[in-house]
């Protein structure tokens, strides 16, 4: 992923935008070729660590005992920008992008595997407390051998938040109340970012 200096995101913005998103494509390089998985996961920024579990049979699994090397990537907040909202200049996309690279470790054994899959629980399973894996057990004990987990240690984290941050800030301003007008599936978050740069850049005081 090119990132400008204009466009980099700093740790604090990358984590702020983060919370809450659990959704991403984890990227593994295979002898025959890389292999792509969309997955859940869940991400603890403070211990630099991310927990995620597949079925068994994944080809990410034998990918990453060739190579232990992983990205994961998350992307959101994405819109078209056609090229007559900017004075006629080429369009170009506005996206957030955070990548984390990783040393990806399996994790096989049977209480390994329960404790990812009880942390994911906790967080994507608030409300059932009471649900819990636990090795041998009725009901998903014995589910276990079906599935791997997975720990990966963030090594290095790159972070874009792609909003035009290298036209003039009237200019970049100028083009929420289009994405506001067109009213997209994702305009809304695209509008959030690019108003929330925009900021930054005129000292904390957003234009409308």
């Amino acid at each position: 992923m090119l990132i400008r200096s204009w466009d980099s995101g700093s740790e604090a913005e990358w984590r702020e935008w983060m919370a809450g998103r659990d959704f991403g494509v984890l990227a593994a390089n295979a002898p025959d070729g890389p292999v792509l998985v969309p997955l859940h996961f869940l991400l603890d920024a403070d211990r630099g660590e991310i927990l995620l579990h597949l079925a068994a049979p994944n080809p990410l699994f034998a990918a990453v005992r060739a190579d232990p090397h992983v990205t994961l990537a998350v992307t959101d907040d994405y819109a078209f920008a056609p090229g007559h909202w900017r004075d006629g200049e080429v369009p170009t996309s506005y996206y957030a992008s955070v990548h984390f690279h990783c040393l990806a470790e399996p994790v096989e054994d049977a209480a390994g595997k329960a404790e990812i899959l009880n942390r994911q629980l906790a967080h994507f399973q608030p409300e059932t407390p009471q649900t819990r894996v636990v090795p041998g057990a009725e009901p998903f004990g014995p589910l276990l051998s079906g599935l791997r987990g997975m720990r990966l240690t963030v090594q290095r984290v790159r972070a874009k938040f792609k909003y035009d941050d290298k036209k003039p800030v009237e200019q970049q301003a100028a083009m929420a109340p289009l994405l506001a007008a067109r009213g997209g599936p994702l305009d809304a978050g695209a509008r959030a970012q690019l108003l929330r740069r925009n900021a930054l850049r005129t000292a904390g005081c957003p234009q409308k």
